[in-house]
């Protein structure tokens, strides 16, 4: 067989196997020895078939799965295992040695199968593991399985953020991998096709690896898949409707501009949802620009929004963003006007692009900050943004220090504090990171601890972070100080690579000298097997120095481990 150039460049191999590691252990824990297996649903194209993949790698079993072309043929999912003709009584007889079978898409099983595989599970000695889609119809007799506690149920999370920013290793910037996760809402499959769709539209980002995608979403199959319930909507009023909302965005319509009756409809299928103020928008983050990129080209002329036409608005989100810093209070808060106008490649203001990059830092999504100030300073140099860019270079440890000049730019003696000059903290500060400070001066653990989770509830998670981490030091107690420990790991992962001085080095006093060497290891990626080839040790021994570490340092995150050591030196593999 032939492969042309074109065939080979759009192969595709497995994206790594990236997060779920609490997920991964559960389902190897439930088709261990006397366990009956377990249900896993979740939502389509979060790695419920790759999580089970990757628990059951190596392990001897059965697999079967529904398709939608077989759910009238009985027993179609066992056709490969059963005789052409087959009573039920006969085919649980036939199945009943099997010691593990995976149902994969059960929701999609024939009634046959179903009610098999629910008398495998009540017969007992058949360990199962069931994937099914959260939302689908499920079979009564699937369904059962978890209603009627014959097995447990595991429901899968959409793969947060930063995971996803694991899977994407040839480096989107921070604002194309939030569009693409924001669209995406953890659908992998869908990820995967955005990302090759846009391969030939990717711009490079000065000064760094990374690459930026700016411009419409491609109309590829999986897009036209996830949104084929608005593109294929076939009433020409409601479709109206629909397109009209989409190119409102990143505004949202009043109730009163549109027609009541088409919205209940819509409303009742999930499509549009209003708020309290009387604003409706579409219900799916991808339904827009997919209505958008499927519209003809006058009709898009005669709807789109201009980036002037955002101004006031722009103004407003600004102003909230502001309003949320001063108050100390910095969850998250819809922000679509700034996040439209990069998804569309037009201007953002200096002004907005320093407000949003400080909101971004303080809830420590230090890259994101340092995108939008990068964003501000695309039309010429701004000093707003210039600080707030060698501040997140500063909290991810890429500088030690700021000029003085920049910290008097940002307004923030708190900043000064958790960046190494706490002399140039003057003596207020607004409530919630008094107490921090306060319990820092006193060193006091558990009022540290306490002021952690104020800081991390007002949405600072780095600060809640450091909080933790001087806990840890500050305890006298050595298991509250493994459980601040474990929480100021937690927090690092999701700060974007934060290093400042206070994350540096989480202490590993309380490991043997072969468990740090292990550890140190494994923090810098390393793989069980590399370890020990490495250290000359057998797989089996690095696994059990890694439990060991683990209990005693208070988590069984291997991802957190970066957290818990100095950052070492990258190991040959």
């Amino acid at each position: 067989m032939t492969t042309s150039q074109r065939d080979a460049k759009t192969l595709e191999v497995p994206w790594p196997f990236t997060g779920r590691t609490d997920e991964l252990e559960l389902v190897r824990r439930s088709v261990g020895a006397g366990r009956p297996g377990i249900v896993i649903t979740g939502p389509a194209g979060c790695g419920r078939t790759r999580l089970v993949t990757e628990a059951l790698r190596g392990g001897d079993g059965v697999r079967v799965a529904g398709t939608p072309e077989t759910r009238s043929l009985p027993f179609a999912a066992f056709a490969h295992l059963l005789p052409e003709t087959v009573t039920l009584h006969r085919a649980v007889h036939l199945l009943a040695g099997t010691r593990l079978l995976t149902v994969d898409d059960a929701h999609l099983l024939d009634d046959a199968s179903a009610a098999l595989v629910h008398q495998l599970a009540v017969h007992g000695r058949t360990r199962l593991v069931i994937v099914a889609t959260d939302g689908a119809p499920v079979p009564g007799a699937v369904s059962r399985l978890w209603t009627g506690e014959i097995l447990p149920r595991l429901v899968l999370e959409p793969l947060p953020r930063e995971e996803t920013a694991r899977l994407l290793a040839d480096g989107p910037e921070p604002l194309t991998l939030h569009r693409l996760h924001h669209l995406c809402q953890g659908d992998l499959r869908l990820l995967r096709e955005l990302v090759g769709a846009v391969r030939e539209r990717r711009v490079p980002v000065p000064g760094s690896d990374g690459w930026a995608w700016r411009g419409p979403v491609p109309l590829t199959a999986a897009v036209r898949e996830r949104a084929a319930r608005v593109l294929g909507r076939t009433d020409p009023d409601e479709r109206d409707t629909l397109e009209r909302l989409a190119f409102a965005e990143p505004l949202p319509l009043a109730v009163d501009d549109l027609d009541l009756r088409r919205l209940e409809r819509l409303e009742a299928d999930g499509l549009v949802q209003a708020d309290d103020d009387g604003a409706v928008r579409l219900t799916h983050p991808l339904h827009g620009p997919a209505l958008r990129a499927a519209a003809g080209r006058l009709r898009s002329r005669r709807l789109a929004r201009r980036p002037e036409q955002c101004a006031e608005a722009l103004r407003a989100e600004q102003a909230e963003l502001t309003r949320r810093i001063e108050a100390a209070d910095v969850r998250t808060t819809p922000a679509p006007v700034g996040e439209w106008l990069v998804a569309e490649g037009a201007p953002v203001p200096a002004g907005y692009a320093a407000v949003r990059a400080r909101f971004s830092r303080l809830r420590g999504e230090l890259r994101e900050a340092a995108a939008w100030a990068r964003e501000g300073l695309r039309g010429g140099d701004d000093p707003s943004c210039r600080t707030e860019l060698a501040l997140a270079a500063a909290q991810s440890g890429e500088v030690t220090a700021l000029r003085p000049g920049a910290r008097a730019l940002t307004g923030e003696p708190y900043d000064a504090e958790h960046l190494g000059a706490p002399e140039q903290a003057p003596g207020r500060l607004p409530e919630v990171f008094a107490a921090h400070a306060s319990a820092l001066a006193r060193g006091d653990g558990p009022a540290l601890d306490r002021a952690a989770e104020v800081l991390e509830e007002r949405g600072f998670l780095l600060f809640a972070a450091e909080a933790h981490a001087q806990a840890v030091r500050a305890h006298r107690d050595p298991r509250a100080a493994r459980t601040s420990r474990t929480r100021a790991a937690a927090l690092a992962r999701r700060c974007q690579g934060a290093r400042t001085p206070a994350l540096s080095g989480l202490a590993l006093g309380e490991l043997t000298a072969r468990q740090r060497q292990i550890v140190t290891l494994a923090a810098a990626g390393l793989s069980n097997r590399q370890i020990a080839e490495q250290l000359t040790l057998s797989i089996r021994t690095v696994g059990n120095h890694l439990y060991s570490a683990y209990a005693r340092l208070g988590t069984g995150d291997r991802g957190a481990l970066s957290w818990l050591v100095e950052r070492p030196e990258a190991q040959p593999a």
